[in-house]
């Protein structure tokens, strides 16, 4: 699952809880439009979760979109802040520069992957995707328009932003638009960055990223026709996955581990449905279902199902711990803990 992820697919999980047990399902791909055959199979799409119950028997679907993927073209001053704060806020980073001395790892230590090679081959290298976020701050605005031509002749990103000057812009759309980009342009956002009055690079950076997650958190309601349709709440617990991947790949019998899924909140609660948690027989977790007491509380059945093996489903309320620990959040929240061994995990 994390493979198909780090692909760019979309996973749906399955996972149905029978008297006998739990059985999973899971299927990967790039699904098509909404309204599609397809999608109409896997009615999650649209949601991050759903939760079915007939009877005895409980469907539980899970739809995974891949890790926001930042891309950044030019590995200047700006890009070395960029870079650490989208991995910071969870982005799968890239940074794309044409000389060696700026492409490299110990520079962007953050970045999932570094590219050294000349613009005029990014369409060569890279393959935009829908839910991309590219930004395009090259030492030179004849790169930037490299740049600019290689995404706009792909399948358009959620977000692309270039660095440049009102003036600079106003010429780079004239030129586009010539080119036969205009309707595009208006897509563009250049300038780039929210209007803070950001001087330095790290606040150049803090400005631009400002601008990607108002444009990642925008409803879907609001994006113009042809857009993609993300409101943010459908991207996978990477974290956790991740975790859960690299103990697969460390073969031998595995490790017995419990995972902890919320199916679904009511009231103000820390996380949504959909995050995930996982708890080692030592207590120690991974990833987080909101913390406090309730975690704990969370953390112990998720110790003891890992002794006795099978899942439980529990209802974690919040409004007692809210109370005595001070804290925001009072709502409720069910949760599915079930006992994986880690060589066997869908990861």
């Amino acid at each position: 699952m994390f493979q198909n992820l780090q692909n760019g697919d979309e996973v749906v999980l399955v996972t149905r809880s029978r008297p006998d047990g739990l059985v999973k399902t899971l299927h990967a791909g790039t699904f098509p439009a909404e309204g599609a055959q397809e999608r109409n199979a896997y009615p999650a799409l649209k949601d991050a979760l759903r939760v079915e119950k007939n009877g005895e028997e409980v469907t539980i679907v899970e739809c995974f979109l891949p890790p926001p993927r930042l891309i950044i073209f030019g590995g200047g001053h700006i890009a070395v802040p960029l870079s650490l704060m989208g991995a910071m806020l969870k982005f799968d980073v890239t940074v794309f520069d044409d000389r060696p001395s700026f492409a490299g790892r110990t520079r962007f230590p953050g970045a999932a992957e570094v590219i050294c090679d000349s613009f005029e081959r990014v369409a060569e290298r890279l393959t935009i995707r829908k839910n991309d976020y590219v930004v395009i701050v090259t030492r030179g605005h004849r790169h930037d328009q490299e740049c600019l031509r290689a995404v706009l002749n792909g399948e358009i990103p959620r977000y692309m932003g270039m660095i440049g000057s009102r003036r600079r812009a106003a010429i780079v759309r004239r030129q586009m638009a010539e080119e036969g980009y205009a309707p595009l342009m208006e897509r563009l956002h250049s300038p780039i960055g929210l209007p803070i009055g950001a001087v330095t690079p790290e606040e150049i950076a803090v400005s631009i990223l400002a601008e990607v997650l108002q444009e990642k958190r925008r409803n879907p309601g609001d994006l113009d026709a042809g857009a993609s349709r993300d409101d943010g709440k459908r991207y996978a617990d990477m974290d956790v996955l991740q975790w859960l991947a690299r103990a697969e790949e460390n073969g031998g019998e595995g490790e017995n581990v419990a995972i902890v899924t919320v199916l679904s909140t009511r009231g103000s609660t820390p996380r949504e449905a959909g995050a995930k948690m996982v708890v080692l027989r030592d207590g120690r977790a991974v990833g987080s279902i909101g913390g406090g007491c309730a975690e704990a509380d969370v953390t112990r059945d998720a110790r003891e199902i890992l002794r006795s093996g099978g899942h439980c489903f529990k209802t974690v309320d919040l409004t007692d711990s809210a109370e005595d620990d001070g804290m925001m959040c009072g709502g409720v929240m069910e949760v599915l803990i079930e006992a994986v061994q880690t060589g066997k995990a869908s990861a």
